[in-house]
């Protein structure tokens, strides 16, 4: 054979033991209710309308999963009904805990957790508007999580998007990784409020006899896991939120719904704008203005 023939069989045994990597060393489960593909329609570029929230206090908030899209399945991994997805008692579970969060603040006023039967695939604003006027919500937490379970060799990774961009998870022999996310919306601005992450790593040691068992239990930790970092994160989102609204009046807009009076809520606005002018009165008096 010349020197062509052999680089041209060494190329294709070169590709066909690619092609045959891929299928080996990326094998594992991938479950997935994606945000992104939600709002946007899996599109990898979005541009929100510049808009300025009308928060009307106190807030009625909405929490909900994000529905799956089983079109947006990725390669070389298995989509089986025996893979375990949350059940929806887990899901109403979570939700629960995301509420607690929320219900520590007085401006807000009420809770509803959403069904995810209502929530559309690829439903966008115009789903949220829908259960806008139906729950009677301003604004919502959307829950969406990635969870990966790598039981090929070596060293593994998957990519995908979220609402702020792309995420890469490593990944080796029977790890699963989940990732969950709460992005809360201004439903009627198109505005993210904030958003907080939960991350639950699970590193497994199965043969393959018991293999099918021990990734169900390992995905259950890593949800839970990921479910503790997620209210962890919350806390701190929300107080940060209350700062920011208190201190950013020209991003956000403050309005109170009538009988209320706005006892408790983003004091730090009220306490600014008193401390200003009892500041201002001390120094007249001090330089006898007045």
């Amino acid at each position: 054979m010349n020197k062509t023939t052999w680089l041209t069989i060494g190329a294709v045994a070169t590709a066909a033991i690619l092609v045959v990597g891929c299928d080996t060393f990326e094998r594992g489960n991938h479950h997935a209710s994606s945000l992104y593909a939600y709002l946007y329609s899996g599109q990898k570029e979005h541009v929100d309308a510049p808009a300025i929230p009308v928060l009307s206090l106190p807030l009625r908030v909405g929490v909900a999963f994000v529905p799956t899209d089983n079109g947006n399945e990725g390669r070389h991994y298995s989509y089986t009904a025996d893979d375990l997805v949350l059940s929806e008692s887990q899901k109403l579970e979570l939700m629960k805990q995301v509420s607690a969060q929320f219900k520590k603040y007085p401006f807000v006023k009420s809770i509803e957790l959403i069904p995810t039967t209502y929530l559309t695939p690829r439903g966008g604003f115009a789903n949220l508007d829908q259960i806008r006027t139906m729950y009677d919500v301003d604004v919502v937490a959307l829950i969406s999580y990635d969870q990966v379970q790598f039981t090929g060799e070596g060293a593994l990774s998957l990519t995908y998007w979220t609402i702020v961009g792309a995420y890469v998870v490593p990944g080796e022999k029977n790890d699963t990784r989940t990732m969950l996310d709460a992005a809360v919306y201004d439903i009627a601005s198109r505005k993210l409020l904030f958003r907080a992450p939960g991350v639950g790593n699970v590193k497994g040691s199965a043969t393959p006899v018991n293999l099918s068992d021990q990734l169900r239990a390992d995905s259950l930790k890593s949800f839970e896991a990921a479910a503790t970092n997620l209210v962890d994160n919350l806390q701190i989102q929300l107080a940060d939120f209350k700062e920011r609204v208190a201190h950013a009046p020209t991003e956000y807009k403050i309005e109170y719904k009538p009988g209320y009076t706005g006892s408790g809520a983003f004091d730090a606005v009220g306490t600014m704008i008193v401390g200003g002018l009892g500041a201002g009165f001390l120094w007249l008096r001090r330089n006898r203005k007045i």
